[in-house]
């Protein structure tokens, strides 16, 4: 029998599929205090506790063991006992949020065969395009101004264009610069030895734009549930000079 967290990778990777077809954001309130679990048990370690009133999204439509896991307004990401929460109307995709692009059709879903621990990754929106101005992420170290990542992944920084600033999250402001995350994958050598399958057999052939450059960077935008917990767009599928 599948365990629960590859029942909940499967279905991520359903929702990346479906396109502009994404399931309608939730959101709920705690009917009490409550704590957000790191996982979905009470044995779980508590990451917070959340007054009554709080207001959270559920990050999947359904229970687990009696328990949603949600994403708080902080952008804490975790799991609530199911009792302690008052589900609200669901709301079509994106309204109320700050504009993004436009659904495009020109992602490549096949790129998710090559990301690293994709099940850390929150898919907000499976394909879009923002444009913005590429910015050092290595204060000069280096020339193409990515940090090279241990898992082969590029670690970049988009300064978006205001219509994009809703893109932006706690962890990209505090711990990014303000900017937004980009990953090209599988683009250097892997040095990690548990990412050396993820990139076997497959170079990513973007190429990047020296830092300054007016760019348009499309790809999945997602929340890495690791470190911050910033906003990126991962994979990135291209990136595209603006004259």
């Amino acid at each position: 029998m599948m365990s629960p967290r590859c029942t909940r990778w499967v279905w991520a990777i359903v929702g990346l599929l479906a396109g502009p077809l994404l399931a309608a954001a939730q959101e709920a309130t705690t009917n009490r205090n409550a704590n957000l679990r790191r996982d979905p048990s009470t044995a779980s370690p508590a990451l917070a506790v959340l007054p009554r009133g709080a207001r959270v999204t559920l990050v999947d439509a359904g229970e687990d063991g009696g328990f949603y896991h949600v994403r708080t307004e902080d952008d804490q990401v975790g799991w609530i006992y199911a009792k302690l929460l008052t589900l609200a109307a669901r709301v079509p995709a994106g309204a109320g949020e700050a504009p993004l692009a436009a659904h495009v059709a020109s992602c490549d879903a096949t790129l998710w065969n090559h990301v690293y621990h994709p099940a850390r990754l929150i898919v907000k929106d499976a394909c879009i395009s923002v444009t913005g101005t590429l910015v050092d992420a290595t204060a000069g170290r280096k020339a193409d101004g990515v940090r090279h990542e241990a898992d082969g992944d590029t670690h970049g920084w988009l300064r978006v264009d205001p219509e994009f600033a809703g893109l932006l999250n706690a962890g990209n402001r505090n711990e990014e610069g303000g900017n937004l995350v980009f990953e090209v994958i599988c683009h250097f050598p892997v040095t990690q030895k548990d990412a050396l399958s993820a990139c076997s057999g497959y170079h990513d052939p973007v190429t990047l734009p020296p830092p300054g450059s007016r760019v348009r960077i499309t790809g999945s935008y997602v929340q890495d549930t690791f470190h911050a917990q910033w906003n990126e767009i991962h994979p990135v599928t291209s990136i595209t000079v603006i004259p």
